[in-house]
């Protein structure tokens, strides 16, 4: 049977320190004038707070709860509708309580309300009477992975001399993606970002449109003679089917290896010295992502440190991601990223690169997103520089110049981006430039 679990000491109202108070003076009085009768009111008006509060922390209700959110995620600084089912599973109807769902840290939370009613729980004939249903909007500012609740229980003595606050279910978790910033077409359709594209021969495939004349080769079915191409090239020539694999990209985050998101679900409890560097690195990656695969591009998002090996657990293993719905489990994967906190060891600076560069004939879009780099990691990238082309780093002003002249130097295209507001005109200026560069 759920029990609620009780989240702080009973504690007096103003009204039952008031009494305790006037108990006290009555007391003084009763003794300094041997006043008996008084005695006994000031001890029924300490007493009367006492056991109100040994009553309420007694008072133990049945409670559950089941929440859900409507969307169950939401991008940064949108909100959702939070729908909470409260059942009383005891045998008493419970009244008179006041409710508050706990909000994480920066979130714009419901204000304590009254509990309707609840009848005493029903097991042969439900009506519903033993259960409520309330609803509150929750507006989530920053982007991860966010605990909601439990729910909290205001319980009071019928007097209202006294209270104690219980908690009721459990928390949930509610995934808040990063901001997307729309990006402008002219870089998709730029020359030499047409991507890795996989000229997979498939005989026989049944979703493939592009079709090929080849000559006849003992065991192929006569059903597939192309007549048209047997006519004009005078041998038997049959029906092939092509299809071309979707053009790849790579995104490059710098985040460490150990910030990995979905090995372990992390909650944020974040204060006011959040790292901006890396949330607007996230926003960053997830904006240019997304415009990556909504023009057809298989996405590969990975780290910098950990470049064969995707970001979360929804992705596959290599960190791919292909419409539909890629841009959903993207999202998801990058509100995941846990990046606050990190810590440089003397040694990252210094550590070997094991980065295994593409070759030319399999060159691919490249898009490094930048925060706070080490050496190791611009290493890492200037060690991939050949298998990308185009090539570009997308840094914070935080970036040391040393990272950004190693960069430069193995022809990287660094484009700096100070705030949110910055992204688009950043991707158009890197859109212009490299049209520019194709043309001469």
């Amino acid at each position: 049977m759920p029990r609620t679990r009780p989240a702080s000491w009973p504690r007096l109202t103003r009204r039952g320190v008031s009494l305790v108070v006037v108990g006290v003076v009555l007391a003084g009085i009763s003794l300094w004038f041997d006043l008996r009768d008084i005695l006994v009111l000031a001890f029924v008006g300490i007493a009367m707070p006492v056991v109100a509060a040994v009553f309420v922390a007694l008072r133990r209700p049945r409670l559950a709860v089941q929440r859900e959110f409507a969307p169950a995620v939401v991008p940064a600084g949108e909100a959702t509708q939070v729908s909470l089912v409260v059942q009383n599973r005891g045998t008493r109807t419970f009244d008179g309580a006041h409710w508050r769902d706990r909000a994480p840290d920066g979130a714009v939370g419901p204000a304590e309300a009254l509990l309707p009613a609840l009848g005493p729980h029903e097991t042969v004939l439900p009506s519903g009477d033993d259960r409520v249903r309330v609803e509150y909007r929750l507006r989530m500012p920053r982007r991860g992975v966010f605990a909601v609740g439990p729910l909290s229980i205001g319980v009071h003595d019928p007097f209202a001399l006294a209270g104690i606050e219980r908690d009721a279910g459990s928390a949930h978790e509610i995934v808040v993606t990063p901001r997307v910033t729309p990006l402008a077409e002219a870089l998709a359709t730029a020359a030499s970002i047409d991507g890795v594209v996989h000229s997979l021969q498939r005989r026989n495939h049944p979703n493939s449109d592009e079709l090929i004349a080849r000559e006849y080769r003992y065991g192929d079915p006569l059903r597939r003679v192309n007549w048209p191409a047997t006519a004009r090239r005078g041998e038997l020539m049959v029906r092939e089917e092509e299809q071309r694999g979707d053009p790849e990209a790579r995104v490059l985050l710098d985040v460490p290896s150990n910030g990995r998101g979905g090995l372990a679900v992390h909650h944020h409890d974040r204060s006011s010295d959040v790292d901006e560097r890396f949330e607007l690195a996230i926003e960053v990656a997830a904006s240019i992502g997304v415009h990556l695969l909504e023009h057809g591009f298989r996405l590969r998002c990975t780290s910098i440190a950990d470049h064969e090996r995707g970001l979360g657990a929804t992705a596959p293993p290599d960190g791919s991601y292909r419409m539909p719905g890629g841009e959903h489990l993207l999202l998801e994967d990058l509100a995941r990223v846990e990046v606050g906190g990190r810590r440089r060891r003397a040694d990252d600076e210094r550590a070997p690169s094991d980065a295994r560069p593409r070759g030319r004939d399999a060159r691919e879009p490249g898009f490094a997103v930048l925060a706070d780099p080490s050496q190791a990691d611009a290493g890492a990238l200037v060690a991939l520089r050949p298998g990308f082309e185009p090539a570009i780093a997308f840094v914070t002003a935080t970036v040391s110049s040393a990272v950004r002249q190693m960069l430069e130097n193995a022809d990287w295209n660094v484009v700096t981006v100070r705030r949110t507001t910055e992204i688009g005109g950043a991707w158009a200026a890197v859109a212009a430039s490299t049209a520019v560069r194709d043309a001469s």
